[in-house]
């Protein structure tokens, strides 16, 4: 493999780049994690809220359901 000095260049530009402003870009990579961290509790907890919404509706119309089934049984006429 050939040395391609450009290449080497830009890479340690990068390096010494980053180094050097590290300290300045850090507090920002900070706030967007921490405001990406808040998103997704939001998200999760409107999300778990949801869910216990649409739990309760579906054990409303089962119990709806198996009273209707008790019901009808009881209801119907004897045919002897």
């Amino acid at each position: 493999m050939r040395f391609h000095f450009p290449s080497f260049l830009i890479g340690y530009g990068a390096g010494a780049a980053t180094v050097a402003f590290w300290s300045r870009v850090r507090p920002l990579a900070l706030e967007l994690a921490t405001a990406a961290y808040r998103f997704v509790d939001i998200v999760a907890a409107r999300a778990a809220a949801k869910r216990e919404d649409i739990e309760d509706l579906l054990a409303e119309a089962r119990a709806r359901a198996r009273k209707r089934v008790q019901t009808s049984p009881a209801e119907a006429p004897a045919s002897n």
